[in-house]
């Protein structure tokens, strides 16, 4: 188990970023990932507990087509990425979700399947949708090639030369994902099921475990395609140029809502960062290893905002803004300040200097020398949100209204008249069972809008609370009016919940729902946001992380 140092923690309030400062769309737009994130989590977890890793099953042919078993092998329990390999005509190749075909499809199996496992899943795992899976599969994914710079490494290898370090940075990856399903849906296994084992009890470490285990089959399917191509003279990739590659991934709408629907898992994402910068600030001094580790965090971050590249205007306003606050930090950074508590003096410096862009990089980088410090936090983000879904209807209107009105004021100063406020509507596409979002004066549809305007629903609420007395329960007033239930059951699960609500008009003309997506993908440990428009994005994983094998011996690891 990753140790918990802080069993006792001094009272951090005065630290923490209030509500109303965090929870707005321009910020959450603006996050990047950090040591929390749940990538590096999985990572941190492999390498404490001494997991090895091996790759039993590769049956490829020369095209790359063909069957692969990737497994983790923990102290208690092992889990594989079965990977397909398929020959897609280039003119089959799409982001889209409703894509039916694909380079590559994955699912991560519990254990180690054998020969019948593998039949089984050969014949399920290519359809993705259209297939079934069982509950000895975590998840289901796929992908496709970027086939630019997948036939350009193929190309090197086979050759005996490296690709170009610049070719891999203006692409990041050798195929990009287009969906990585879990939590049961096409018959995997329920979230339930694995939620009590400590390896996946964090959010979505499962799909990130597979996702980092198609990262390795990408690279070993160029080194294996350049072999047969170039024969003796082919090489392998640089181990450290192997490096730069991630695995990138196409999200759109169907992710945004996510945030929404589970505020309590929201809420605890968001205060288990604020926590861990509150913690940070809160350090009476600093060490010298310290700084150190925050100079070389700066480092790494000038790294990776000279290769992040977008064409999206908003992104590419975005990017100027980090590029400059990196070199206002790092002018800041060659007088580190001295006296009381410097760390927090840094950051209200941070406040005050830079865009949303730099304060957000900032707090990733104030964040990453304090391993010690802050990584138990990891462990506190999931949430078990039956727990909190029971609405207690015994209490009065005027306790309930007394809190609502409290916690829920920026929403209720929301006017859910004016054109501009109620423009946008979320709906559920038949075709796909996915969110999409519509424009309620010009599109149909309206008549399908799922509960997604928080702001909308808490006016109406307290429009027709306002009317009714104060002293009855609030099951008598939810039973008048049981429209409001799903907006009182918000309400309770919120109120000790101080993050659990996005402090933003979600039907509001001017939302982006990209702001929506980078938030939780940040949380996941993406980089290199790349919006395509406003509403979807293109983004890399596990780029810089090491491989499977660069964490077992290589007696363990033959193949």
């Amino acid at each position: 188990m990753i140790p918990h140092p802080h069993a006792t923690t001094p009272d951090l309030s005065a630290y923490m970023r209030p509500p109303a400062q965090v929870m707005r769309l321009a910020r959450m737009g603006s996050a990047h990932p950090t040591r929390l994130s749940f990538l590096r989590a999985v990572l941190r977890r492999m390498v404490a507990e001494g997991w090895r890793f091996d790759r039993p099953v590769w049956d490829m042919d020369a095209k790359g087509v063909g069957r692969a078993v990737y497994r983790a092998i923990g102290p208690d329990r092992t889990y594989s990425l079965v990977a397909f390999g398929h020959d897609l005509p280039d003119h089959m190749r799409s982001d889209r979700v409703i894509a039916t075909a694909w380079d590559a499809t994955f699912a991560l199996f519990d254990g180690t399947p054998d020969a019948a496992d593998l039949d089984r899943l050969a014949a399920n795992v290519p359809l993705q949708e259209a297939g079934r899976v069982s509950s000895r599969e975590l998840s289901l994914s796929r992908a496709n090639r970027s086939v630019r710079l997948f036939q350009h490494v193929v190309d090197r290898l086979a050759q005996g030369q490296q690709p170009d370090a610049a070719e891999i940075d203006a692409v990041g990856y050798l195929m990009r994902t287009t969906a990585v399903y879990g939590s049961g849906k096409f018959g995997a296994a329920d979230r339930t099921l694995i939620a009590d084992r400590p390896e996946l009890s964090g959010p979505f470490r499962a799909e990130m475990l597979s996702v980092w285990l198609t990262r390795a089959f990408t690279v070993d399917l160029v080194e294996h395609i350049a072999a047969i191509k170039g024969g003796d003279q082919a090489v392998r990739l640089d181990r450290n140029l192997r490096k730069r590659f991630g695995v990138g991934n196409s999200t759109g709408l169907g992710m945004a809502p996510f945030l929404v629907r589970h505020p309590v898992l929201l809420n605890n994402w968001m205060q288990a960062r604020e926590h861990a910068l509150a913690r940070v600030r809160a350090q009476a001094s600093a060490t010298s290893q310290a700084i150190a580790g925050l100079q070389g965090a700066l480092t790494q971050a000038h790294q990776n905002a000279a290769t992040w590249h977008s064409d999206h205007p908003i992104q590419q306003a975005k990017l100027a803004d980090l590029r400059q606050d990196l070199s206002h930090i790092a002018a800041a950074l060659q007088h580190f300040p001295t006296g009381a508590q410097p760390w927090n003096q840094l950051w209200l410096w941070g406040e005050t200097a830079l865009s949303l862009e730099g304060q957000e990089a900032l707090l990733a980088m104030m964040l990453e020398p304090h391993g010690a410090l802050i990584d138990d936090l990891a462990e506190t983000m999931s949430a078990d949100e039956a727990a909190r879904f029971t609405l207690d209807g015994s209490i009065s209107v005027d306790a309930f209204r007394a809190a609502f009105t409290q916690y829920y004021a920026w929403a209720l100063a929301t006017d859910d008249t004016a054109p501009r406020d109620i423009t946008r509507f979320w709906y559920v596409s038949e075709e796909k069972l996915e969110p999409r979002i519509g424009a309620r004066f010009d599109e149909p549809g309206a008549a399908l809008e799922q509960p997604l305007g928080i702001a909308q629903m808490a006016v109406a609420m307290a429009q027709d609370l306002g009317r009714w007395p104060g002293a009855l329960p609030l099951a008598t007033f939810l039973l008048a009016h049981p429209e409001h239930r799903l907006m009182a059951r918000r309400v309770q699960q919120a109120t000790p919940c101080p993050y659990a609500e996005i402090q933003d008009n979600l039907l509001a003309a001017d939302m982006l729902p990209i702001d929506l997506l980078r938030c939780k993908l940040a949380f996941f440990g993406a980089s290199h946001f790349d919006p395509r428009s406003d509403k979807w994005v293109r983004i890399s994983l596990y780029k810089g992380e090491v491989f499977p094998d660069d964490l077992t011996p290589a007696s363990d690891n033959e193949q």
